[in-house]
């Protein structure tokens, strides 16, 4: 009876008024659905008690095209391996990851056999493409493609936005403010397209910084209202973003290798850029990714943390993990060399920036600082101002050892997460405070 109770609360509008009868007679939401700002709408949900909603097969299908998306912003970082071609790799990154991140929460609100949510993921699964296609050649002849594709994709992000809203199951309010920013970003981004050089990066600067502060900072007090958080899923959606990204940096290992003469320096550059793919994988799955779902469950406020610590400081993470991809390519292709200034610091400056991404992640979902990342940041700084003279393998090899000594202190540190009789992090004061809050 105190389950029914706690499931009634949780389906109740704030500020303890009764539920309409169409959504008293909704099935319960689960432990994953229960998560949700002080001003969320009640909606119904395809979770059941005792459930946890998990990534679906037409995600999956959703995130392949994003493996080509970030193959390319890799190879555009690749080839210009300069300020300006960093900072438009950069650009490039931050929009691509902001329509995937816009999905997530999108589907996140929806039911997973909800016909608007195939169709418009499909639709836009051949948008995205496009995207990627013209990407390498974005900031030049193919300026137009790459702005109007992506522009379509976030339309249709928020046209599925719009079906969840008509369903209950988000706030139109919360929708409508955001949409007005990705609306002017949207128009600057076509608009730049028009133009050449220095005007365009200025003007799609600015489409982004846009874009990313209507929820961040325009519309901040409308989005905690904005949905329920289904927390399994939405933390799962992230960790696998975080994988894809791995995976680039294995294959940029395993592609850059491929027809360079088989030596000792070779294979033992190989072997230590898949180690330190290893070590970054461990750093964020061994504990804290389930750590931070337990955070993320059990905090007051979901909705504004979860569009901090994932929407926001994840581009950090993945960004960090893109640059040091560039880098362990040109590891295997100057194994028993020095590294090139820019190599070099993709190298030992993507994983410090990794690093200083999950600290920021970890300060803002858990309250506690990361010191030994912080301090292995440091020392990946210092090695690579110190080394131009080492050889491509040798500098692997040290910034190997500086991450399996973290990969070693952190597992003595950190926390496992609670077990529960549910099995999904949801403690009895969980219980208690979003009982409260209502």
């Amino acid at each position: 009876m105190r389950e029914t109770a706690a499931a009634g609360r949780d389906l109740a509008p704030a500020g303890g008024r009764p539920a309409p009868a169409a959504e008293r007679d909704a099935p319960a939401a689960g432990p994953d659905a229960a998560a949700a700002g002080p001003d969320a709408p009640a909606g119904k949900r395809d979770v059941r008690s005792g459930e946890e909603r998990r990534t679906s097969p037409l995600e999956l299908l959703w995130d392949l095209v994003f493996v080509f998306a970030v193959t390319q912003v890799t190879s555009l970082l690749s080839n210009n391996l300069t300020p300006r071609g960093f900072g438009r790799a950069m650009l490039a990154l931050a929009l691509i990851w902001w329509a995937w991140s816009a999905f997530v929460w999108a589907t996140n609100a929806q039911t997973t056999t909800a016909r608007s949510l195939r169709v418009c993921l499909l639709v836009a699964t051949v948008f995205i493409f496009i995207t990627g296609l013209a990407l390498p050649r974005a900031f030049g002849d193919q300026a137009t493609l790459f702005a109007v594709s992506y522009a379509v994709v976030r339309g249709l992000h928020l046209a599925l936005y719009a079906d969840a809203s008509r369903k209950g199951n988000a706030s139109w309010s919360a929708i409508a403010g955001f949409a007005v920013t990705v609306a002017i970003g949207m128009a600057l981004l076509i608009g730049g397209s028009f133009l050449d050089g220095v005007a365009r990066d200025l003007l799609w600067l600015a489409a982004v910084a846009i874009d990313y502060a209507g929820p961040a900072w325009l519309t901040r007090e409308r989005l905690r209202g904005l949905q329920r958080v289904a927390v399994a899923h939405f933390a799962e959606r992230y960790g696998l973003f975080v994988i894809i990204c791995l995976g680039e940096s294995i294959v940029a290992i395993g592609v850059s290798s491929r027809g360079e003469p088989i030596s000792a320096a070779l294979v033992a550059a190989v072997s230590l850029g898949l180690l330190i793919t290893v070590a970054l994988w461990w750093t964020y799955f061994d504990r804290f990714a389930e750590v931070a779902e337990e955070r993320l469950r059990e905090h007051p406020d979901p909705v504004l943390v979860a569009a901090d610590a994932y929407s926001y400081l994840h581009l950090v993470i993945v960004a960090g993990i893109i640059v040091f991809a560039v880098g362990v390519h040109f590891l295997a292709l100057e194994s028993d060399r020095s590294l090139p200034d820019g190599a070099r610091l993709c190298l030992c400056g993507g994983l410090a920036l990794y690093l200083l991404g999950h600290v920021a992640f970890r300060l803002r979902i858990a309250g506690t600082v990361g010191y030994e990342k912080l301090i292995v940041a440091v020392l990946l700084i210092l090695l690579y101002a110190l080394g131009p003279g080492l050889s491509g393998w040798t500098l692997a090899a040290i910034a190997t050892a500086l991450l399996a000594g973290l990969c070693t202190a952190e597992s003595d540190v950190l926390p496992r997460p609670r077990a529960t009789d549910a099995g999904v992090g949801v403690s009895h004061r969980d219980e208690q405070g979003r009982g409260a809050s209502r």
